[in-house]
């Protein structure tokens, strides 16, 4: 299983970023995926997830109506839009499938 994020950078406040996350090594429809983020000092938090055929979704309170998670089966990736971003949104955000994790991706909101 491989899992890999892009996407990141620095933005300043109100901004957006779109991460994308490449799977491989597992039979990527079958499942549901799910994006994190851990910001500096903090604990890992879960952010979004978006069930196999993309038909259901959930967020974190801290980002609903902000962050949109969605999937194309097709190329086997998992995207995450973030509008309106926040400097509380600095963070490196990963992939997540079962128990396999991404390397991240480093996102940075500051003016």
């Amino acid at each position: 299983v491989q899992l890999v994020e892009s996407g990141g950078g620095l933005v300043q406040p109100g901004g957006s970023l779109r991460l994308s996350c490449a799977a491989s090594g597992f039979t990527f429809s079958r499942y549901g995926m799910y994006w994190y983020r851990q910001a500096p000092g903090k604990e890992r938090e879960w952010v979004a997830f978006i069930s196999s055929s993309g038909s259901s979704t959930n967020y974190a309170d801290s980002v609903k109506g902000r962050f949109a998670i969605s999937r194309d089966n097709a190329k086997n990736t998992v995207a995450l839009q973030m509008n309106s971003l926040k400097p509380e949104d600095t963070a490196v955000y990963y992939c997540k499938f079962a128990t396999y994790w991404g390397q991240g991706t480093q996102v940075i909101v500051s003016p």
